[in-house]
């Protein structure tokens, strides 16, 4: 076990305490705190009261109102820091993981960091869910731009139709473009849009199955989260560049 997990489980149990009638330590929780926060790879999947208490009176003022009994408390805490904790004993974030991650937080949507963290928390033990938090995120990334941009769109519109409003908005579709290079890097970014749909509706959770279905592995899982997790960069970044320009 790492001492990342060891020192994430500690600060739960430590919460965990103090909210159940216990006096906890301010000098420790301000240090585990420090050490959560201070890891911009674990920013998405930091619980938010733990953002907003920067105390322990105030952490208290918090859980005593919105939970009366022990037992409420208890499993507030635990539900919170679950996700965390499953990432962490499945050990570090990868290189890649942590610069989509970083990239993400850059951004004030917190649907959009939802969505990265859902994926990246599933990947093993739910490749369904995270198949489906993977076309999620492109979703949520399409319509942030699209709503920061001021385009109309249907709101039950298909990922296909929403990213090719996106793309034509970010100046990012084939047919606008001519450089043959450009047009297959491009045309490339549109079959993974396809392909994630594609993926989602033959193995993910979003639709009923009958007798004999496929069952996605962590490998199918893996490659949805990695490449929405580029594509979703890619959007954002070209997006960021394309408003400064015009600011």
């Amino acid at each position: 076990m790492n001492e990342l997990l060891d020192q994430t489980e500690a600060f739960q149990n430590l919460l965990i305490a103090h909210a159940t009638g216990g006096s906890e330590d301010e000098a420790e929780f301000i240090r585990l705190r420090q050490m959560l926060l201070s890891n911009p790879a674990l920013d998405a999947l930091v619980p938010r009261f733990v953002r907003t208490s920067r105390n322990l009176a105030q952490f208290w003022q918090f859980i005593k109102y919105k939970y009366s009994t022990y037992a409420e408390r208890r499993q507030f805490i635990w539900d919170e820091f679950r996700p965390l904790l499953e990432v962490l004993e499945r050990g570090p974030l990868s290189p890649a993981d942590q610069l989509v991650t970083e990239k993400l937080e850059k951004f004030d949507a917190s649907h959009v960091q939802a969505a990265w963290s859902k994926a990246l928390e599933r990947r093993a033990s739910d490749p369904e869910g995270a198949i489906t938090s993977a076309r999620t995120l492109i979703e949520s990334v399409c319509k942030h731009i699209l709503d920061s941009s001021d385009i109309s769109y249907d709101d039950g519109a298909e990922l296909p139709k929403l990213y090719k409003l996106t793309a034509e908005a970010l100046n990012l579709a084939p047919s606008q473009h001519t450089e043959t290079v450009f047009k297959q890097i491009l045309g490339g970014c549109t079959a993974v849009v396809e392909g994630l749909g594609s993926l989602r509706n033959r193995l993910s959770d979003a639709h009923g199955k009958g007798k004999v279905a496929s069952k996605p592995a962590p490998r199918h899982a893996e490659l949805a989260v990695n490449l929405s997790g580029a594509l979703a960069t890619y959007l954002l970044a070209t997006w960021e560049a394309r408003s400064e320009a015009t600011a």
